[in-house]
């Protein structure tokens, strides 16, 4: 008796798999991603070959690039944001950014690494998460401010001036 039952419940589930689910809102194709603000384009260093390995390979900023990053004295009227616990981000995403809670909108700006004292001249690009929430600084500028790549070094963000 189960299995009369069963048979023709099986039946009407399966019909309604063919069923659309809302008639009435047009079907899209288009998948919408949410944009975000990021580093300006003409900022960054073409994207490091497919088959990098090392940090070299990755790293295609040019060495005026880097000292130019390097050349990041504190400016009078330079806001200090806060600390932030960064790790290291995605290396093949060329230039010198730094992925933060701590900004709500693209801007330039400037990080230090207190273990080594030195600073550079970075993109701050938001990413949601609380201000306490930790970054993602890229690796050249990892390289510029002497951090290990490896660590997850506590770094001062500024931005303004």
């Amino acid at each position: 008796m189960s299995v009369r039952i069963l048979i023709p419940a099986v039946l009407i589930l399966s019909a309604c798999s063919n069923l659309p689910i809302q008639a009435d809102k047009p079907e899209t194709t288009e998948v919408i991603e949410p944009t975000r603000p990021q580093a300006r384009p003409e900022a960054l260093a073409p994207a490091p070959p497919a088959d990098a390995r090392t940090v070299e390979q990755f790293d295609t900023t040019t060495a005026s690039e880097r000292a130019e990053a390097a050349a990041a004295p504190a400016k009078s009227g330079e806001i200090k944001l806060g600390e932030t616990v960064a790790s290291l981000g995605d290396p093949t995403k060329p230039g010198f950014w730094l992925e933060t809670p701590l900004v709500s909108e693209a801007t330039t700006g400037r990080v230090r690494f207190p273990g080594s004292g030195r600073s550079a001249q970075v993109d701050l690009i938001p990413i949601e998460g609380e201000a306490t929430a930790g970054s993602r600084i890229s690796l050249a500028a990892m390289r510029i401010i002497e951090a290990p790549l490896t660590d997850l070094p506590t770094l001062q963000v500024f931005t303004g001036g």
